[in-house]
């Protein structure tokens, strides 16, 4: 849950900048844990898809190196063309009230724990 809930503060700061972010896609080891999907989608409030490559972040590289030698005439382009959704879970409102609850007692901890950090 701690790790879910520093993912939570990543994506909040991706939409502080004004992005919105209606899916998150998860990729690799960990998505094909059904309750780490379900805590994610229920912690994030997000609609959250599995997608078929199990190597997210390498397949991404291969995706921009891809496009950068033209292969591809866009990002979307690549990701339209080899990105297929599995699986697919949208957020569960009992549990995501628990969550949010859960979630405000992080934030006041990790400040409240800052100063012992370097023992």
């Amino acid at each position: 849950e701690g790790v879910t809930f520093s993912l939570k503060d990543c994506l909040g700061l991706i939409e502080n900048l004004g992005i919105e972010v209606r899916q998150v896609r998860l990729s690799g080891g960990g998505a094909r844990s059904r309750l780490w999907r379900e805590m994610q989608t229920d912690v994030f409030g997000k609609e959250t898809a599995v997608v078929s490559s199990a190597e997210g972040p390498a397949f991404g590289a291969a995706l921009l190196a891809a496009v950068g030698t033209g292969a591809y005439a866009s990002v979307e382009e690549a990701c339209r063309a080899t990105i297929r959704v599995e699986d697919r879970l949208s957020p569960d409102p009992a549990r995501r009230a628990a969550y949010a609850k859960a979630y405000g007692l992080y934030r006041d901890l990790y400040p409240a724990l800052r100063p012992l950090f370097g023992r």
